[in-house]
Formats: structure tokens, C-alpha cells, sequence
């Protein structure tokens, strides 16, 4: 995955201690990690925001694919295989000197100062990546330029650079909750869908949950993330996909319109309003009526190369409970 190279030598940074955004500080995780982004973020001037994307774009693939990679961090996520660490002709693949692995073109670093390069050392892979990555400048136009020199994966750029936006807008690393699609109430009905046939345009399956409601209800996202696409889908109709930092791709289709105030890039909290119940799709930009107003809302997970759907009821069901019980708790 990585590109070795020799990057050049560097001041490690200093082992001080960095006031974390309050907000982390109430999830130890969150604070033990932004202390680390902000120190890296010191040394190598890429913003605290650019790290973080990284580190958490590594961890959803690590999630995604156990079996090929590893946690090797305690708290940072980013992955390096020995041969990247240590350079693919060291003949020493567990080799944790500086030197020698800058020799061999490795892509380790001693990111603490204690002489080593540690690959499971959460300063030392935070660094090296960092001080790569480094070598081409600290705008977001070289960052990307860095990033696909890293990865070689166009999908693995646009992700850390929707990830970076998130984190730079809200300005802590906490930004995991969720909300019901649609305003809690009564005034909606869904059951599992996931899976059945669908016929218009040819024999498929349905991915996703359908959430039967009348015209104009509005509809909401249902978690912080970027919005991906937005407009027509001559199945799905005015859709809207939007991407959290899960790497998880929400899905919202069949809808009347759009909240104007937002475009592809616009970054969205749990609960906020994007778009309207309604009944466009099954034909060219406009059609609707073709079935009863619904939104259909699917998930949809990244492994690097490619997506898949996976059924959205038992999410949609925790997100519909956890919302009622804080409506109660407010009004009791």
C-alpha cells in the first residue's frame, strides 16, 4: 500500500503534553489521539485535521478487512506492513533502526526520540507517515498529490479528504452519533426490505429499507458526514449520499427536494434537515407518482475497492429507540 522512500531526517518531536479539545477529553480514546495528532501536527505542520483523516480512514479498512491487517497501535490506526516498515530489501524485516531503515528505503522513523523506529509505536507510525507525506508540501493541493503517491488509490484520497473536511468543520474527533432518518412520531411505517426482488430496469435486489410516509415529510441525516452525490438516479429518483466517518455511505432516494442551503461537499450533523419524502425515480430527471411517497434509505460499506450494501433495518430500529428515549427523558 505504502510507497517507501528515504524521506529526509527530521527533529523527532518533543513528548509534550497538548490540551485536547474539550469535547474529546470526555472519550479518553479521542484525547490520547488528538494529543498525538496536535504533536505531529507541530513538527511536520500538516494540520492536526489531515492526520486524523488518515489515521481514521486506516482504521474503517482495518475493520473492513481483519484478516489481512492488524491494529498495530495502541491508539493511532495506521497500518504498515514490515517489509514498507523496514524497506523491501532489508534483509532484517523486524529492524528498528533509523539509519539503516533510511538506507533501505524503508518507511519507518523514530517518531519519540528514543533512538528507535517502532512499528507498533503509536508516535513513530503517526510520524512516518506524516514525514512522507511531508516531502510534498503542506497545501491540500500537495496533500493529495502525497496521498495518492501513498495509496495509488483515487477512492482512498477522496476519503481522507472528506474525512479531513469533517473534522476540520466540527473541530473534534467525536462525531459518531446518529439519528432516525425522519422526525420521530407516528407518522411513518417500515419493516425490513433488505433484500427482496426488485423488476423495474431488470431483476435486482432491494438495498435498503423502504420508510413509508406522506409527501414533504422531512427527511434527515442520519449522522456527520459529507455529502457525496446529489441529484437525479433514473431508480432512485432526486437521491442524496452522504458519507460518515465510518466510511459508510447513507443512501436517501426517491425524495421531492433538496434542502437548497446544501451541494456535494457540504458537511451535515444527526438530525439535520437535507431533503423531503416523496415519489421521484423509475424514469428520466422529473418522473414521479410511479409508487407511494417513501424514502428508501440504504448502507453501504467501503473496502478500499469496492462498496456493498448490508441491511440498514437493525440500525434504523437502535437509531428510532435511542432517539425515543432521550425525547422521554426531555420531557419528563
Amino acid at each position: 500500500m505504502a510507497a517507501s522512500g528515504t524521506p529526509p531526517a527530521r527533529e523527532a518531536p518533543a513528548a509534550q503534553s497538548t490540551i485536547a479539545n474539550k469535547t474529546d477529553a470526555k472519550d479518553d480514546s479521542f484525547s490520547k489521539r488528538r494529543i498525538l495528532y496536535d504533536e505531529i501536527s507541530v513538527v511536520t505542520r500538516i494540520p492536526w485535521f489531515r492526520l486524523a483523516a488518515i489515521d481514521q480512514y486506516e482504521r474503517t479498512i482495518t475493520k473492513a478487512r481483519p484478516k489481512t491487517r492488524e491494529q498495530l497501535g495502541q491508539y493511532i490506526s495506521v497500518f504498515v506492513s514490515e517489509s514498507e516498515w523496514a524497506g523491501e530489501l532489508n534483509p532484517d524485516i523486524n529492524d528498528q533502526s533509523p539509519m539503516s531503515i533510511r538506507w533501505f528505503s524503508g518507511l519507518g522513523e523514530d517518531g519519540d526520540g528514543d533512538g528507535l523506529a517502532v512499528r507498533t509505536n503509536d508516535t513513530d507510525l503517526l510520524y512516518s507517515v506524516a514525514n512522507h507525506l511531508m516531502r510534498f508540501g503542506t497545501e491540500e493541493d500537495d496533500f493529495s498529490i502525497g496521498l495518492w503517491q501513498y495509496y495509488h488509490n483515487t477512492r482512498a484520497v477522496q476519503r481522507i479528504r472528506q474525512f479531513a473536511r469533517l473534522y476540520e468543520h466540527f473541530g473534534t474527533l467525536n462525531l459518531f452519533e446518529h439519528a432516525f432518518p425522519l422526525p420521530i412520531g407516528d407518522n411513518y411505517s417500515y419493516k425490513g426490505t433488505w433484500g427482496t426482488r426488485r423488476s423495474w430496469g431488470g431483476y435486482r435486489i432491494h438495498e435498503g429499507t423502504d420508510i413509508f410516509a406522506g409527501y414533504g415529510v422531512p427527511v434527515r441525516s442520519t449522522c456527520y458526514g459529507i455529502i457525496e452525490i446529489k441529484g437525479w438516479n433514473p431508480y432512485g429518483g432526486w437521491r442524496l449520499g452522504i458519507r460518515d466517518l465510518n466510511n459508510y455511505y447513507h443512501y436517501y432516494a426517491h425524495l421531492s427536494g433538496y434542502d437548497k442551503a446544501l451541494s456535494v461537499g457540504s458537511a451535515v450533523k444527526p438530525g439535520q434537515v437535507v431533503g423531503w419524502v416523496g415519489s421521484s425515480g423509475y424514469g428520466r430527471p422529473g418522473t414521479s407518482g410511479k409508487f407511494p411517497p417513501h424514502l428508501h434509505y440504504g448502507i453501504y460499506r467501503d473496502r478500499g475497492l469496492v462498496e456493498w450494501s448490508f441491511d440498514p433495518y437493525p440500525s434504523l430500529r437502535q437509531w428510532e429507540n435511542d432517539e425515543r428515549r432521550q425525547l422521554r427523558k426531555r420531557k419528563s
